[in-house]
């Protein structure tokens, strides 16, 4: 048996020196042997105390290697202690003791072998001739792949090859270290990967599941393809620099473009910061099979980090494209001034009435191609109607129209606003009278020649028109239409007006807080109204958005949501208020100006525009106030309806007066139609009036002419 040189040398070292160290004390207790021994034991505990103060791993290999000579010291002290050889020669014993635990456990050859575990000494086996090491088996012949793609081939043998798949190729992602790319086909030629799946893969390298991705190959030039062939990308590293740092494209795909997403399906096109405006675009598509986008509007807030009633977040949805406009602050919380510039139409009619939610202006028109335009504001109290229909009148004033204004009750604001009108004037009798008049210029324009001797529907393009567009604006018209004395005869005046008016220059506007047929409009008048005009609802409540917008004809999927109570953001501290039983301040409610504009098939939100009526309100207005031609009101005077209709009642203008006995009655001309003063259903109804013409004889029976 052959033992390694270092073995033998310390065996030999320790055979020798046990006599010694048994001896020594006893023979000459004064000898130098003695005094090197317990040196050595001292610098063996030296060792021991370096060992344990150091922090390199190894402490007790160090330790075990320093304790022969600490041992040695040991025994040589309590032999030089005993009497004689001690005891049943106990000094003898510790040293034969000492070499055989020197000789058992040799500490010094076996610690001085690399890698090499502290072990009991034990004889050496005897040399045998050993078969040649069998070449490790590999499902993959030797193709000249990269060592990466070997050492992987060799994992995914060794984990079982999931999926009854061999590896063709792996390929490191650069800057991960974890993270790959592996090539797969069925170890079977003609057989389909079937097996595979995310965990198996994910067992096989230790990942997450999550962290596995697994598809199909396409065939290519010179490699095959189809269901035999898989593409499995590994990406640990990827994955958790995603959740921490994600980029914008990762943060859309995963928070908003998911499935179950805020707009599912979607794939980020880009970003776009307005620094002037203050407000940053995301633009994204969704593959047109998918349709038209879906948008949750609550989850795309959350993942923006922004409440949904902030008013901060506004989607526009075009085709397969959404834009989402994330505002610093709300843009309907800001006050955009009216200017003469913003209100004057331009030569398509259009102007400006205020500022959607994605920043864009809204415009309403003062004419169609199908002729005056009507118009139709709705809004509670305090809601922003007057102001609304100031810029309307503003508007209509600055294209040259004539702008008449009856309100069912009187305020501040419209009495300004009645300065720059050709007439102006309040309550239900002055509303009828207006109507009547209009209902009568139906017949006179219809009937005055344009330059080229011809009579013609009202175009503001075709040059020659005798007259000048009308705008007739009826404040609360509902209140009005209620009114006992003259309120039946304001609805069908005004259902005639917007039939017919339209083609003779003539448009009205309505303004109250409803739109709803049971409050008093006719389904007539307001199909009339909606289909020739971009109608505006401002601050509806909202138990009453959903019947408001479906009287408009708006779609159950295009009606919106509610806006919030206020734009301004809550103020912080509420949690340091309730500790410190502070009140709560008060809420800003900045949503006057603030609804819907109408023009499409969807209701866009939208902030109008204001008029500083405490400041004056005579600079968004032209100079000159526009009047009917002398023509119009010599035929209106010759009809009995151009007056001042302020004044009372005119005996025979609403009826037979009730002082009137039978017999005059039976000799007077027959007075139908109308509303008596003293109440009574009318003759004269919608159904019986149909042109212009009869709702003129019909207004001439009632005047007595």
């Amino acid at each position: 048996m052959s033992l390694p040189r270092s073995v033998a040398l310390e065996r030999t070292l320790y055979t020798l020196a046990a006599p010694v160290l048994a001896a020594a004390p006893n023979l000459s207790p004064d000898s130098p042997v003695n005094t090197a021994i317990q040196l050595a034991g001292a610098a063996g505990a030296g060792g021991w105390y370096l060992a344990y103060k150091s922090d390199e791993p190894g402490t007790g290999r160090k330790v075990l290697r320093w304790s022969p000579l600490v041992l040695a010291a040991a025994v040589d002290v309590a032999a030089k202690n005993t009497p004689g050889w001690g005891p049943w020669c106990v000094d003898a014993l510790l040293a034969a003791g000492w070499a055989a635990a020197g000789l058992l456990v040799l500490p010094f050859s076996r610690h001085t072998r690399r890698h090499h575990r502290p072990a009991l000494a034990t004889p050496a086996p005897a040399p045998q001739l050993q078969p040649a090491a069998p070449e490790p088996f590999s499902a993959q012949p030797d193709d000249g792949a990269s060592s990466f793609t070997r050492q992987v081939r060799q994992l995914w043998e060794n984990r079982g090859m999931p999926g009854r798949t061999i590896v063709v190729k792996a390929t490191p992602h650069p800057g991960m270290p974890h993270d790959l790319s592996l090539l797969l086909r069925a170890s079977e030629a003609g057989r389909p990967i079937s097996g595979l799946t995310e965990e198996a893969v994910a067992a096989a390298f230790g990942v997450e599941v999550t962290d596995v991705r697994i598809e199909a190959v396409a065939r290519q030039y010179g490699r095959e393809g189809g269901p035999g062939w898989k593409e499995v990308h590994i990406t640990p590293d990827a994955n958790e620099r995603r959740r921490k740092a994600p980029t914008v494209h990762e943060w859309w795909a995963d928070r908003i473009g998911a499935a179950g997403g805020a707009v599912p399906g979607s794939e980020f096109v880009k970003e776009v910061r307005d620094t002037e405006r203050k407000v940053t675009h995301y633009i994204a598509q969704v593959p047109d099979e998918m349709g038209e986008p879906r948008v949750n509007l609550h989850a795309l807030a959350a993942a923006l980090k922004t409440k949904y009633d902030e008013g901060r977040l506004f989607v526009t949805v075009d085709g397969n494209q959404v834009l989402v406009s994330l505002w610093d602050t709300s843009p309907l919380a800001q006050v955009f001034p009216a200017t003469k510039e913003l209100l004057t139409p331009d030569k398509d009619g259009r102007w400006v009435t205020g500022y959607l939610g994605n920043g864009q202006p809204a415009r309403n028109r003062v004419y169609t191609d199908r002729g005056a335009a009507h118009g139709l504001f709705v809004a509670p109290s305090g809601g922003g109607k007057t102001q609304l229909m100031a810029l309307h009148i503003a508007a209509d004033a600055l294209f040259g129209a004539v702008v008449m204004l009856a309100t069912e009750a009187p305020d501040e604001k419209t009495a300004a606003l009645g300065r720059h009108t050709a007439r102006y004037g309040v309550g239900a009798l002055y509303m009828v009278r207006l109507l009547r008049a209009l209902v009568a210029l139906m017949e006179i324009r219809g009937e005055m020649p344009w330059e080229d001797g011809q009579v013609h529907e009202w175009d503001p393009t075709r040059p020659g028109c005798p007259y000048r567009m009308l705008s007739a604006y009826l404040d609360e018209f509902l209140s009005a239409a209620r009114n006992g004395d003259y309120g039946a005869e304001i609805m069908d005046l005004a259902e005639l007006v917007s039939v017919k008016g339209r083609k003779y220059g003539i448009g009205i506007k309505v303004a109250g807080q409803s739109i709803y047929v049971q409050d008093g409009f006719t389904q007539l008048l307001c199909e009339n109204l909606r289909e020739n005009c971009i109608p505006v609802v401002l601050k509806v409540a909202p138990k009453k958005i959903t019947d408001m917008f479906r009287a408009l004809g708006i779609a159950p999927e295009h009606i919106p949501d509610p806006l919030p109570r206020s734009f301004s953001p809550a103020e912080k501290g509420r949690i340091e208020r309730i500790m410190r039983g502070e009140p709560e301040p008060p809420a800003d409610s900045n949503t006057g100006g603030a609804g819907w504009i109408v023009e499409a098939k969807q209701p866009e939100v939208l902030r109008t525009l204001f008029m500083d009526f405490k400041a004056g309100i005579d600079g968004y207005f032209p100079e000159e106030v526009e009047h009917l031609t002398d023509y119009e009101i010599r035929e209106l005077e010759a009809r009995d309806l151009w007056f001042d209709w302020t004044e009372p009642p005119r005996p025979g203008e609403f009826g037979p007066e009730p002082g009137d006995d039978e017999e005059d009655q039976d000799d007077a001309p027959k007075q139908g139609g109308g509303k008596r003063r003293g109440g009574g259903k009318p003759t004269t109804r919608r159904d019986e009036v149909t042109s212009p013409r009869q709702a003129l004889e019909a207004i001439r029976k009632l005047s007595g002419v």
